[in-house]
């Protein structure tokens, strides 16, 4: 009887050890489970949106620009997720009067208010307010690759779509006017090159639409038109980095007479090219710019379609500055 009083203590005690073993164990187990399932999960290591289907090496260049803004230009920069952006853009007006209105600075101008969320850190949405046209944008930023640090992927590419409504009077828009009269888009692919710590590149083609186009017609019925709907144009972006805190920057825009989508016999006054150039100061969380360029509209695809500024003319040249503050949520 004793003895089976001591083999059911040395079940009940191997029962007690079996179930002490499993409880130090289990945990183990589950470690290595979530370790094996994190090394598995693909990560975007590329910080783009298709790096999560890059390999390993093609974590991004850093710095390519120091501000997702270059005179009156997107960069290929998008702030790190959750960051609020604000943005200030002015346009003074022009340098032809000198020093009766302190080259433009007394002059009449005109000023962008934006702000711009970045969702991750390949995606950034913006709204802002323009004076000139009453204009209010929408925009969307997308960075589809990055140039990698080991040259795998050699180029940035980015995509930047930006929606404005005309907000100025019915009477502006003709007899027969629509609201959807007031919209207008600007969509562009950007291929930056960061080529060495000093010096960064971008080469740009954008099209550009309005819901809305003028013309004239003259006795010998040939249109002649004040602007078009559509508007191919090339752009060119560069910065050349002085000290760690200054950069001058440097762009041109090139709005194209492609003959494919031309609506009128000729255009009355076309849209002019845009130069600029300018001075960049950054901190880590401020830039700001100050420029000579032909362009004032500040929205994209108004500077494209209405630009009228020569930029072989130095009456044409408007004084602006830019400045952004960033804000880590």
């Amino acid at each position: 009887m004793e003895w089976l009083n001591n083999e059911k203590q040395n079940i009940m005690k191997n029962k007690i050890i079996s179930i002490f073993a499993i409880f130090l164990i289990v945990p183990f187990l589950l470690i290595g489970q979530e370790e094996k399932e994190k090394k598995e999960k693909k990560e975007n290591k590329n910080e783009s949106l298709f790096g999560y289907f890059m390999a390993q090496d093609a974590k991004p260049v850093r710095n390519s620009y120091n501000s997702g803004y270059l005179i009156e230009n997107q960069t290929s920069i998008i702030p790190a997720s959750k960051t609020l952006e604000l943005v200030i853009q002015h346009s003074l007006g022009s340098v032809e009067n000198g020093i009766s209105d302190i080259w433009g600075i007394m002059g009449s101008a005109n000023t962008r208010l934006g702000l711009n969320y970045s969702i991750t850190n390949w995606l950034q949405i913006g709204i802002g307010t323009t004076r000139n046209y009453k204009l209010q944008d929408l925009g969307l930023k997308i960075n589809i690759l990055q140039q990698s640090r080991k040259n795998k992927v050699p180029v940035t590419i980015s995509c930047y779509h930006n929606f404005s409504i005309n907000a100025s009077k019915d009477s502006d828009f003709g007899v027969n006017y629509k609201f959807s009269h007031r919209y207008a888009f600007f969509n562009q692919l950007l291929i930056t090159r960061k080529f060495c710590e000093r010096f960064t590149l971008s080469v740009g083609g954008s099209f550009t639409h309005f819901n809305i186009a003028d013309s004239l017609e003259y006795a010998s019925l040939n249109y002649v038109g004040t602007t078009e709907h559509d508007k191919i144009a090339l752009h060119f972006l560069a910065r050349f980095k002085i000290t760690e805190q200054s950069t001058f920057i440097i762009n041109y825009d090139l709005p194209l007479k492609a003959e494919g989508i031309k609506e009128w016999s000729e255009i009355h006054n076309p849209p002019k090219s845009n130069f600029g150039i300018g001075w960049e100061i950054t901190t880590a969380t401020h830039a700001f710019q100050i420029f000579a360029g032909t362009a004032t509209l500040i929205v994209p695809q108004y500077n494209v379609m209405l630009n009228q500024n020569d930029a072989n003319l130095i009456s044409s040249y408007h004084i602006g500055f830019n400045i952004t503050r960033l804000w880590g949520f």
